[in-house]
């Protein structure tokens, strides 16, 4: 079975930086995408940003582009990093990371067949 292990989450102030972990294992699809999912208090599950594996094509929400960095480690290799720098308090969420075997290049969580379980980023003002 394919799991995911999201960890890194915490309280910081805005300003500061977090960067989120996601450990896959029990996969072995040729091509496929790692995204990284929000969903902040009374709101919906939106995509962060996406990595496609084949080629490293990445995408970005708006509102997160220049601030955030999806990549990979090139040692662990089935590890996944999303660097978060200049937090807002608007980046306070739930934060989930998932895999698509399908490779898909936008973040659309149905696109995403496997979810871990989320770890909670709170960035006070």
């Amino acid at each position: 079975d394919v799991q995911l292990q999201a960890s890194g989450g915490g309280s910081v102030k805005a300003g500061d930086s977090l960067r989120l972990s996601c450990e896959v294992s029990g996969f072995s699809f040729d091509d496929y995408s790692i995204g990284w999912f929000r969903q902040a208090p009374g709101k919906e599950r939106e995509g962060v940003s996406c990595i496609r594996v084949s080629d490293g094509a990445t995408n970005y929400k708006a509102s997160v582009k220049g601030r955030f960095t999806i990549s990979r480690d090139n040692a662990l290799m089935n590890t996944w990093y999303l660097q978060m720098n200049s937090l807002k308090p608007d980046d306070t969420a739930v934060y989930y990371c998932a895999l698509d075997p399908e490779g898909s290049y936008y973040p659309v969580d149905y696109e995403f067949e496997h979810w871990g379980q989320g770890t909670l980023v709170t960035v006070s003002s």
